[in-house]
């Protein structure tokens, strides 16, 4: 039984991994997206990101250096990825559901990476974990653990509650949504059981992470644990598959839609981009586009859609 609960792990971890980094490719070789130019962008300069300003405003800005704010744009960043800024501002009662569970997955992956340490340590420098700083990393790692389930448990129930009730979501609301949440609801809740029931002296997760890095099959991990465990992995590795790996794909959102206001110079990278996207033959079911297949892109831009249509 434990062999297959690292073997499941493992797997998990791996399908995960290899999963999310075929989505990252896909979407930096995808053709570049329409711009927003939605200003302000924060890598502007102070100055101008104040008031929503951009280099453009600048005299023959063509002609003078760009300069990029790298502490403008992770503060956007962190403000947006760690406490939903956005969404605050614009839905405050969706907000209070959606923050406390994507937390509380930040939590579960501060407590993945602290439970993986302390295995790595324990077979590297086990004296390092032997005296208070073993004990501290323990208690940390449990309240990070505890926090991490509770609120990731609890923002799935107010979404799941919030797509069952509210009408202005039901046409929006899809049996995978509801799936996804019911999943890590059930998953974690598993698992969390798991840790409360454990008894004192059977093996806890960092435990099953040294036994894991050993390929120790002699660690007995209590029945409910194991599940909660194998659960969780499987839920990890589900993920990427579903739209909630918009992990990835709101990284390239706003950098590569939202933020882009990079240049397009005269026989610079860009241009040769878009001089092949206008050589596409898109296919579109709107009429009046007229993308059957046959016209190029170039075709499709340069043709007036209003025309015929009186005839």
């Amino acid at each position: 039984m434990t062999a297959l609960i690292y073997v499941v792990i493992s797997a998990s971890a791996l399908v995960f991994v290899v999963a999310t980094a075929v989505r990252a490719v896909g979407y930096a070789r995808a053709p570049l997206h329409l711009r927003w130019e939605l200003y302000p962008v924060p890598h502007e300069a102070p100055d101008r990101a104040a008031h929503g300003g951009s280099y453009f405003e600048t005299l023959d800005w063509w002609t003078h250096p760009t300069h990029f704010n790298v502490v403008g744009e992770l503060k956007a960043m962190l403000a947006e990825m760690l406490f939903l800024k956005a969404l605050r501002e614009f839905n405050v009662r969706l907000w209070r559901r959606s923050f406390p569970f994507h937390f509380g997955l930040y939590l579960l992956f501060g407590t993945v990476v602290l439970v993986l340490g302390a295995a790595v340590t324990t077979l590297v420098a086990p004296a390092v974990l032997a005296g208070s700083f073993g004990a501290t990393l323990d208690v940390l790692t449990r309240v990070i653990g505890g926090a991490g389930l509770a609120l990731t448990i609890a923002g799935a129930l107010g979404l799941l509650h919030r797509r069952l009730t509210d009408e202005d979501l039901r046409p929006y609301t899809t049996a995978g949504d509801l799936f996804n949440l019911a999943a890590f609801i059930g998953a974690l809740g598993v698992l969390a059981v798991g840790l409360l029931l454990r008894p004192a002296d059977a093996p806890g997760v960092h435990a099953v992470a040294v036994g894991l890095l050993r390929w120790d099959t002699s660690v007995q991990v209590p029945g409910v644990l194991a599940a909660g465990l194998a659960l969780a992995a499987l839920l990890l590795a589900y993920i990427p598959f579903t739209h909630m790996s918009h992990f990835v794909g709101k990284y390239f959102t706003y950098h590569a839609v939202r933020w882009d206001d990079a240049i397009n110079t005269r026989g610079g990278a860009m241009e040769r981009r878009l001089a092949e996207y206008l050589a596409y033959r898109p296919t579109w079911s709107a009429p009046h586009v007229r993308a059957d297949g046959v016209r190029t892109w170039a075709d499709v831009a340069t043709t007036n859609p209003t025309e015929g249509a009186k005839r």
